[in-house]
């Protein structure tokens, strides 16, 4: 797998857009950024800063960046532009001491006025950091759907239903590995559940504010119990499966354990006590090896959830 220039933009300035940074320059091989404060805590590694302006309450002053996607691209547009507004030596040195102590290198920016430039390519430590940071705050959401203008106007209160969305990883592995997502929804009121829940939250426009004019009607379900149903709900939904793929792992892992025998089998015969407890020990640990790497798994997690407040009815396709 790789992803383009473009694409790792995109992933970027999503995260950027998210946590409201501030955009100071942009294009298509670079954006320049000062960063909010919540971004600033996430990427910096600045902990004993933070902590000073938390407890004394000083303004914080955020760090700013250049990070540029397509380096080759963005360095020879620089060059050129430099080339191109080439001027005299002594550009923005002091007149006056320029004619008695000549012409003095401009000293580089040093301090909270300072950007630096990050190439951010696919498989460079910032971008693995801003995935990491937006799986990290986006473990949980609490959303609102924005009412339309026609429901806003009409003055009386719109309905909304809450649901819980909840991501999860099934991971079938032997000595091969495969991973799904399921995306479930489940109302927390009328308990039904929707299989592919990103269809429902396709195209609606989603807060994290209480709109005006609207309730939210009463759940009959509890967090933990909707979780346990979509639970459920998945695990009968991977038992219908065909597991074929097991019973040609646990055929391969018996091959393996045949191998391991044949080979240990004239070594155990050591005559020297000490000597064989090793041998042995050796034995064991490569049939637990094999056993581990073998042995068909089917693990369940949830990487991310959310509670959203939709407009009422939802339907996969409204």
């Amino acid at each position: 797998m790789t992803m383009t220039p473009q694409e790792v933009q995109e992933h970027f300035m999503t995260y950027l857009e998210a946590t409201e940074c501030s955009v100071i320059e942009k294009s298509s091989e670079h954006v320049t950024v000062k960063l909010s404060p919540q971004a600033d805590k996430m990427l910096t590694n600045r902990p004993y800063y933070w902590g000073f302006v938390e407890r004394t309450g000083a303004p914080a002053e955020t760090l700013s960046f250049t990070f540029v996607f397509d380096p080759t691209k963005y360095d020879e547009a620089l060059a050129k532009q430099q080339k191109n507004s080439a001027s005299p030596a002594g550009q923005g040195q002091d007149p006056v001491l320029s004619r008695y102590y000549g012409t003095a290198p401009l000293l580089p920016v040093l301090g909270p006025g300072r950007i630096q430039r990050e190439d951010v390519t696919y498989g460079s430590s910032r971008l693995a950091q801003i995935w990491n940071a937006a799986r990290e705050e986006g473990k949980c959401v609490y959303l609102f759907q924005q009412p339309s203008a026609p429901a806003a106007q009409r003055g009386r209160s719109t309905a909304y239903e809450q649901w819980l969305g909840v991501c999860f990883k099934v991971e079938f592995s032997c000595d091969l590995k495969r991973e799904e997502l399921h995306f479930l929804g489940i109302s927390m009121s009328s308990r039904a559940i929707i299989e592919h829940f990103p269809a429902v939250l396709e195209g609606r426009e989603l807060h994290p504010r209480l709109p005006e004019r609207v309730h939210v009607k009463p759940a009959v379900l509890t967090l933990t119990e909707a979780a346990a149903l979509l639970e459920d709900y998945l695990i009968e939904k991977l038992s219908r499966l065909d597991y074929g793929w097991a019973a040609q792992a646990r055929e391969r892992l018996k091959q393996e354990l045949a191998v391991i025998d044949g080979y240990y089998e004239d070594l155990l015969k050591e005559e020297d006590e000490e000597k064989k407890a090793l041998i042995a020990e050796q034995y064991e640990n490569r049939k637990s090896e094999m056993q581990w790497q073998y042995e068909p798994k089917v693990s369940l997690s949830a990487i991310t959830s959310g509670l959203f407040h939709l407009c009422s009815p939802v339907s996969a396709s409204s």
